[in-house]
């Protein structure tokens, strides 16, 4: 940093205190008559050493007081206040020290004029000039961009983002998809973005199924807040929503109610089911790895794979076809209950209790995932969740599905995708997933077939190019791997009592109790190259959060893939024109 770093109006904004000791990682600064510091302000200030180039010192404000000078008792405030009592109001700012320049580690001296750093200098600051390439996150206390290091998130150095904060007040999912927004927009991807994939599971309501909807509620000034922040303010423009068939539909037509044009139902064939060893994800509760059953799951999995055969839709197993996931698990149960048929499918050192527990388990899937694994559809009909063939920005919409049934979507997506990136042996393109309520998914004890997809993309995502932006109300109780191998946190509104957990160690005092008062759309994100985390707000979603914001979507989205493989499909549709017709 140089002289003209410095430059600040007067004699800038306080002095470094002589009450209090002053150390290279924290000093306390005075605030000038005439002057304020707030939380988050960037500062800097310079030491003159002998016989070496002076070393500029700046850090972030993590503390403000006040206080009267010259008062001995509590009650002096009255009289002070009623000028019969002679005091002085001084305020006073906590400095966390985020850079030195040189790097030689000393403390500022007192009385040492302080500045509010600004332009070049907060950028220095805040190691903004180190990274190569920056993805603005949101707008600073002191309404000037805030970036996050790309290298930290594309796997380059680090990779994954974990958000906490409460449902429904922490905007998480506002903030993942905004990042993924900033990812696609920002040009930090380059070349690369055209490529990148996005997979997102939509827990809650349909509001995601609009992204690629202008928001009609958008207006100028958040137009120039992403301006400000060097993105064009609009929907996503490459959008395909997934979204599981109604209950008792044999057509498979998707289960939404407010978004119907560009949506395709997914499912599962039983011979998929049956030749990928699906079954573990039926029994995808954390604790079922510890239960005795799992042995009999993995075994009627193998069985499964090995003699089922195709048959009209449906498959065939012992001489018998089998149109249904009820018929299916019907036909497994009278199997289990056969003495003479048990061990074949079981195994010989299984007990009959265990068999029963396996069997009572299997019988109450019946409900859940009877419409997601189908004998009835046509298997040449796009059915597949598949971010390669899909488009930029996936969406599967889970939330009509009951729980067994989401973490049986989640599970088996997760699985496919993973594996497919596994085969690709490259990192490039990216694949970003964002998945809510992560400490369903992955809770910190016990072991399920989804966690250990979780955390094998927590793990070896980053070389292989897959990116887990997970989000959850507490991550306390999320799997600690997941979560140390986040490089990216990021924390909205806490529960004061989830504030106080070790995982959020990483944030000052100051900001725990913030966080505790966050307003929606307050984030406060931590990355490894910035010693403090830093308070941001992200803008207003430029596309719809819900179908009442929604403009109207791209033209290329109105169509399904079912809708573009199936010429008949297109016949009756609200969406087509004459030219769609293919007579």
């Amino acid at each position: 940093m140089t002289d003209d770093l410095l430059d600040g109006p007067g004699d800038g904004v306080g002095r470094v205190l002589g009450t209090a000791d002053a150390t290279p990682l924290t000093f306390w600064t005075a605030v000038a008559p005439g002057s304020y510091l707030q939380l988050d302000d960037v500062v800097v200030t310079r030491r003159e050493l002998p016989d070496r180039e002076p070393v500029t010192i700046a850090g972030v404000v993590t503390q403000v007081r006040a206080r009267h000078e010259g008062a001995q008792f509590d009650s002096d405030v009255f009289a002070i206040a009623d000028g019969t009592l002679p005091a002085q109001v001084q305020e006073a700012a906590e400095i966390t020290t985020t850079r030195i320049d040189p790097e030689f580690y000393v403390p500022p001296t007192p009385g040492a004029v302080v500045h509010r750093a600004e332009g070049d200098a907060r950028a220095r600051a805040l190691h903004f000039d180190r990274m190569e390439r920056r993805i603005p996150m949101g707008m600073g206390r002191d309404g000037v961009p805030v970036y996050l290091n790309a290298d930290f998130l594309d796997g380059t150095r680090g990779a994954h983002v974990s958000i906490s904060g409460i449902s429904g007040v922490a905007t998480k999912t506002s903030f993942a998809t905004f990042l993924l927004y900033s990812v696609f927009r920002s040009g930090v991807l380059g070349g690369d973005a055209v490529n990148a994939k996005a997979l997102i599971f939509n827990v809650k309501g349909e509001d995601l199924l609009f992204l690629d909807h202008p928001n009609t509620r958008l207006d100028d000034a958040t137009r120039a807040g992403y301006a400000k922040l060097g993105l064009d303010a609009g929907a996503f423009p490459d959008v395909r929503v997934y979204a599981p068939p109604r209950v008792g539909d044999s057509s498979g037509t998707p289960d939404v109610s407010s978004r119907l044009t560009g949506v395709d139902s997914f499912y599962w064939t039983l011979t998929e089911f049956c030749a990928d060893r699906l079954l573990p994800y039926v029994f995808a509760d954390a604790d079922d790895e510890r239960q005795q059953y799992t042995m009999v799951v993995h075994s009627v999995a193998a069985h499964l794979a090995r003699y089922a055969q195709p048959a009209d839709g449906g498959v065939s197993l012992d001489g018998v076809r089998l149109g249904s996931y009820a018929d299916l698990v019907d036909h497994i149960v009278e199997q289990l209950n056969d003495d003479e048929t048990r061990s074949e499918w079981a195994g010989s050192a299984v007990g009959l209790g265990t068999v029963n527990a396996f069997a009572r388990r299997l019988i109450g899937s019946k409900k859940d995932l009877g419409r997601l694994i189908r004998g009835d559809l046509a298997t040449r009909r796009p059915h597949s969740i598949n971010t390669a063939e899909s488009a930029q920005v996936t969406v599967v919409d889970l939330h009509n599905l009951p729980d067994r049934a989401q973490r049986f979507v989640v599970g088996v997506t997760l699985k496919s995708e993973f594996e497919r990136k596994e085969k690709a042996g490259t990192a490039k393109p990216l694949l970003f997933v964002v998945l809510d309520e992560l400490n369903k998914y992955a809770p910190r004890e016990g072991s399920s077939p989804i966690k250990e997809v979780l955390l094998d993309i927590a793990e070896r995502g980053r070389s292989l190019g897959v990116i887990l932006v997970g989000a959850q109300q507490t991550a306390s109780e999320v799997e600690r791997r997941i979560v140390t191998n986040s490089a990216i946190r990021v924390v909205g509104r806490l529960d004061p009592a989830e504030a106080s957990r070790p995982e959020y160690g990483f944030l000052p005092p100051a900001q725990r109790q913030r966080a505790l008062l966050a307003k929606p759309g307050t984030m406060f994100v931590n990355q490894p190259d910035i010693p403090v985390p830093l308070c941001l707000e992200f803008p207003f979603p430029a596309w719809a959060t819900r179908v009442s914001e929604a403009g109207r979507a791209p033209s290329e989205t109105l169509r399904s893939i079912t809708q573009s493989a199936d010429p008949f499909a297109v016949v009756g549709s609200g969406a087509t024109t004459d030219d769609d017709i293919p007579f």
